[in-house]
Formats: C-alpha cells, sequence, structure tokens
C-alpha cells in the first residue's frame, strides 16, 4: 500500500537523489522539483500528502511553498539550523522543520508522524458553495482572468502574517479586499481597524494612529488609546496612506520594523502585534523619488503588492456586477427586482465608468429612485453615453437589416435582445415582453424568427 505522496523541492541533486531513493524503499511515492518555479510548473501541488523543501532555493524560498500548496503539509529542511530560523518557519506554517545534515531515521520519523497527524481533506464542493461562488470571492464579485488572479493571490498571502500593499483607482474596492485578507487570516477573530489617512487633520493624525498621554498637548485633558493599539492581535488598514504625514511616517516604519509603538508624550514603548494593510490610489514610487513619501516605508509595506483592476478593464464584470448591484439596490429599498432594457446594458458596457464599482452602485440607485416603472433605462442612469436603439424600433421594412450596434467589448444589442427574450418570455404575454422591449408585436415576432427564438408553446 502506498502511504502517500511526497514532492521533494531541492536544488542540490546529490542531496535530492538521495532523499528520494530514502523515501521510494520505504514505498512512498516521489516526486522531485530543483526550485519553487519548477514546482509550481510540473505539479498540482494539491495532490501531494507532503512536500519537503529546503529553506534556501534559487528563485524564491522554501517557505513559498507553504502558500503556494494551500493546505499541503510543508517540511523545510535546511543546513542553516538555528532557533531563529526554526521557529520563523514554523510561524510561516510549517509543519516541521529539520537540520541538513539530518539522519536517514530520524527523517523517515518526522515524515511518518506528519503522515498520520494529516487532517482529512475537506469537501471541496462544500467549501465552493460556502465561500468561493462562480461569481468571485469572500464577498468581493469578479470572472475575468485578472480578478481570478487577485483572488487566487488573496488566498495564498491572507494566511500569513505578511504586510501587503493594494493599488487601485477610487471605487475599486481596496476596503473590501482589506477585509478579505483580515477574515481568511489567524487574525480573523481579532479586531480590524481601518484608517482613512486623507481624512485625519495632519495635526492629529500622530495622536489618532498612536495614542497621547494627558497633558502631552494642549487638549490632551486624557490618556488616549491609538487605533494601532486599538488593533492589537488584528488588522490595522491604512487607506489612502499616501496621504500620510512624512513625521507619522517614520514613527509608522518603527512600527513595522520593532513592532512597539510609543504614545505621544510618552517615554516609554509598547509592544504590539498588528498586520498592517494599506492602500492608495498613487503611485508611491513616484512620491518615494519625489521624496513626499519614504522611500524605506514604501519598500516595507510592497512585501506583497495586490492590484485591483479598474471596472473599465474588467470586460464583461461590468453587466454581472449590475446585475449584483441592482438585486441589492432593490432589495434595499424593498422593491421587486428590477431589469434593464437592453440600450441600458448597452449603454452600462459603453461607459469608461471613471469612479469605478462606487460610481455604478451609485448611478443604480439612483436609476431605481427615479425610474417610472421597474425597466432601468440610460436616461435614468444618467450615463454620458449615446447608444443607438435603432434596432428595436425599426419599421417592418428593415426588418431584414444586418445593422448591429456593437458595445466596446464585442457584444451586440442582438445579444441583449435575446437574453431578455429567453430570460422573460416565461413570466410574460408576447405584448408585455414587446412593450418592455419598446417595440410592437410585430416587430418582436420578426426579430424571433430572424435570430431563431421561436415562442414556446405551452403544454396543455
Amino acid at each position: 500500500m502506498n502511504p502517500g505522496n511526497i514532492l521533494i523541492v531541492e536544488d542540490e541533486e546529490i542531496i535530492r537523489a538521495s532523499l528520494r531513493r530514502l523515501l521510494e524503499r520505504n514505498n512512498y511515492s516521489v516526486s522531485e522539483a530543483g526550485s519553487v518555479h519548477e514546482a509550481e510548473l510540473s505539479y498540482t501541488l494539491k495532490d501531494f500528502d507532503l512536500i519537503i523543501s529546503d529553506l534556501r532555493l534559487p528563485d524564491s524560498p522554501g517557505t513559498e511553498m507553504i502558500n503556494l500548496a494551500e493546505g499541503v503539509p510543508v517540511l523545510i529542511m535546511t543546513s542553516y539550523a538555528s532557533l531563529n530560523s526554526a521557529v520563523s518557519t514554523m510561524k510561516m506554517g510549517a509543519v516541521d522543520y529539520i537540520a541538513k545534515p539530518f539522519d536517514h531515521s530520524e527523517m523517515l520519523e518526522r515524515v511518518a508522524a506528519i503522515m498520520a497527524s494529516k487532517p482529512a481533506v475537506p469537501d471541496r464542493s462544500t467549501e465552493d458553495v460556502l465561500s468561493e461562488t462562480h461569481t468571485g470571492y469572500s464577498g468581493i464579485l469578479g470572472r475575468c482572468d485578472a480578478m481570478k488572479l487577485l483572488f487566487k493571490r488573496i488566498r495564498k498571502v491572507a494566511p500569513t502574517d505578511a504586510t501587503v500593499l493594494i493599488q487601485g483607482e477610487s471605487g475599486t474596492g481596496k476596503e473590501l479586499v482589506a477585509r478579505a485578507l483580515h477574515e481568511n487570516s489567524r487574525r480573523a477573530n481579532g479586531p480590524m481597524i481601518s484608517v482613512n489617512c486623507a481624512a485625519i487633520p495632519e495635526t492629529l493624525i500622530e495622536s489618532e494612529l498612536f495614542g497621547h498621554e494627558k497633558g502631552s498637548f494642549t487638549g490632551a485633558t486624557a490618556a488616549r488609546t491609538g487605533l494601532i493599539e486599538a488593533a492589537n492581535t488584528g488588522t490595522l488598514f491604512l487607506d489612502e496612506i499616501g496621504e500620510l504625514p512624512l513625521e507619522a511616517q517614520a514613527r509608522l516604519l518603527r512600527v513595522l520594523q520593532e513592532g512597539e509603538i510609543r504614545r505621544v508624550g510618552s517615554v516609554q514603548s509598547q509592544k504590539v502585534d498588528v498586520r498592517l494593510i494599506a492602500a492608495t490610489h498613487r503611485n508611491l514610487r513616484q512620491l518615494s523619488a519625489s521624496g513626499d513619501f519614504r522611500e524605506d516605508l514604501y519598500y516595507r509595506l510592497k512585501v506583497v503588492e495586490l492590484r485591483i483592476p479598474a471596472l473599465r478593464e474588467r470586460g464583461n464584470d461590468v453587466l454581472m456586477l449590475a446585475e449584483k448591484l441592482l438585486e441589492k439596490v432593490c432589495s434595499k429599498m424593498e422593491l421587486e427586482v428590477y431589469s434593464y432594457s437592453p440600450e441600458a446594458m448597452a449603454a452600462i458596457c459603453q461607459h469608461q465608468w471613471p469612479g469605478n464599482v462606487r460610481e455604478l452602485e451609485h448611478a443604480i440607485e439612483r436609476a431605481v429612485i427615479l425610474c417610472d416603472d421597474d425597466i432601468i433605462t440610460p436616461e435614468t442612469l444618467d450615463l454620458d453615453v449615446h447608444v443607438k436603439s435603432t434596432f428595436f424600433r425599426t419599421d417592418a421594412g428593415n426588418a431584414g437589416s444586418n445593422n448591429v450596434v456593437e458595445t466596446q467589448d464585442g457584444l451586440s444589442l442582438e445579444d441583449y435582445f435575446q437574453r431578455f427574450v429567453l430570460e422573460h418570455q416565461n413570466q410574460m404575454t408576447e405584448t408585455e415582453l414587446a412593450q418592455k422591449l419598446g417595440i410592437s408585436r410585430k416587430t418582436l415576432w420578426e426579430r424571433r424568427q430572424r435570430l431563431g427564438i421561436p415562442r414556446k408553446k405551452a403544454s396543455a
């Protein structure tokens, strides 16, 4: 019987071959790779029961396998044996640590113990239903490739304590990403404190972040706990960190380097256990080059950098988001769910959305409030685009025309016509469908015939 599948990640071929022979003699199935990159490209890491990786590898450290393997136990081996490195690798999620050179019997004992204690793999289908639907991850909606990549990186970095810098335009959902990182981390039971650095006056920001002692400045009538201290054992999210004054940046750097703070007016420092997540829409590299942002703090913040794509870069995600947000707005207003006219859907695709998802949500909320019936139109959305509607309002003589209005994503108004009819024809009469589309019953019938979607007759 095969006791388990093991992957060895080791750049020294002699050690890798020796360890492979040892494990295979004890009936383990063994695969091997010379680097983290080779392992990721060559294998599906979740297929293994254990990964044994050297700490020092040519491209990335062996601890990177902990994030890439997502739940597969990782045994770290290294010739640089020390208590500090052992503790640090265990904190990062390694299941065990062994120093080279190791005895064969010791290695086999460690491997057998890990295999014996390996928990049962949870049912992925259940997990998918609970937390990772096909429309997004952890409350963030998205289907495009850029968002799928973002979700993959969130899953990798969330369980660690790594500092994260989130880059993205205003309205893209930077705080949602920060909350997803917190809720999927080991600190999920701790507090998450969110701070908008641009909203706090420059004269008060140090007091707000670090706290102050009584009498430390005029008006300080009592000691006050700062927001960093309040986030102890949890996560501190600093939005618009590019607006942080230079003096506060220097003090924040000390928090990241030493894990301690000192209240304004105090001579004593105190330890804090806080994970920092920062976000900005500004280019911190340029700000640091011009001296408006500390370069050393910038490099401390970008341990892991996540970029959220703008809405205009997300292709058909905009339609999916529009539908989900419409459901949300109607539910909040206790209304039956409204529908978009095909022209409105085309307008949504054509608009550039400089305010991103926030602008889209506000436009939909305004449209629901202002529309006279339950159909959202481009006029109620108040979008600065001009959508041709002749496709839906042609005379019978033009019914055979092949002129089709194309959106910027390659979708046509014919697509929207088909989608609307197929989604609503079982609940609406032909007269109601024609009214919703703004066309006559005759035109509706002609479009059905040309597009190959005849009316389904109800069964007796």
